[in-house]
């Protein structure tokens, strides 16, 4: 036989139940808010450090890589057509030439009213032999001594030309091994067959000339140089009168010197 609780007890156990749920149901909104404002300051927290931390860093990342770079390296500047300075050094530059002297002009030596007479003075070729000093500037003095073998007409057997000169050259820097100079003299000559003298005079010149050096202690070069020369009136061996005469040339000349050096200054 089964007992059954009375009425009045049912109704108390349902009422504490229901008095139960409330009381937890009351508890339950200030536990959350308990973790509320933990939430809160640790959003403020993040806030005040910049936020979201993937979004700071990448800042900072930005900074730490901006500092370290180096700055740009400008390259240096390079000067064209520098030249080194010159050396000042002081040289004995001699050496020997080719020459060819043309005749322009005998002059009175060689009337051309006097059709028939042998023309005793033409063009001829030969050596000269020169020395001198190179000072460190462009300047160049020396002298030169030239023997050429003059076209006589057969009026000497063998007609020859000798000058003694004095020379100055002037050589600009321009910074290559090629050079042009300019040049300019005087002198004396001596007129005869087989190296003897049967007139003789002075001679002034000035030309025009490239010089290549091929090393520091070697240099060729061609010159060209127009040369007026005076000579004194003579009787030839085919006794025919020679009168005093300014006779006209064109000197060219194949060189090849080479230096020794003086001193530096």
């Amino acid at each position: 036989m089964r007992l059954r609780p009375p009425p009045g007890a049912l109704l108390v156990a349902m009422l504490a139940a229901s008095a139960a749920l409330s009381a937890s149901a009351a508890a339950a909104p200030p536990a959350r808010a308990a973790f509320a404002p933990a939430a809160a300051s640790a959003n403020a927290a993040d806030d005040d450090a910049g936020g979201d931390p993937a979004a700071g860093a990448a800042p900072e990342a930005q900074d730490d890589r901006v500092a370290v770079e180096p700055p740009p390296v400008e390259p240096p500047r390079v000067e064209i057509a520098t030249r080194p300075p010159p050396l000042h050094v002081e040289y004995a530059q001699y050496g020997v030439a080719l020459a060819s002297e043309i005749n322009l002009d005998p002059g009175a030596a060689c009337p051309a009213a006097e059709r028939f007479t042998p023309c005793i003075l033409g063009s001829g070729g030969g050596l000269t032999v020169r020395g001198g000093y190179r000072s460190p500037g462009p300047w160049y003095f020396g002298g030169a001594y030239e023997f050429t073998k003059m076209d006589s007409e057969n009026l000497y057997r063998l007609g020859i030309f000798q000058q003694l000169r004095a020379e100055m050259r002037y050589l600009p820097d321009i910074g290559y091994r090629t050079a042009p100079y300019f040049s300019a003299g005087i002198g004396g000559v001596v007129y005869g067959n087989e190296w003897g003298v049967e007139t003789g005079g002075a001679l002034i010149f000035a030309g025009v000339g490239v010089e290549l050096e091929v090393s520091r202690r070697a240099v060729i070069g061609l010159s060209c140089v127009y040369r007026p020369v005076l000579l004194a009136g003579w009787k030839d061996t085919a006794n025919y009168e020679r009168q005093t005469a300014i006779a006209q040339f064109v000197a060219f000349e194949f060189l090849l010197e080479v230096r020794s050096e003086l001193g530096r200054r």
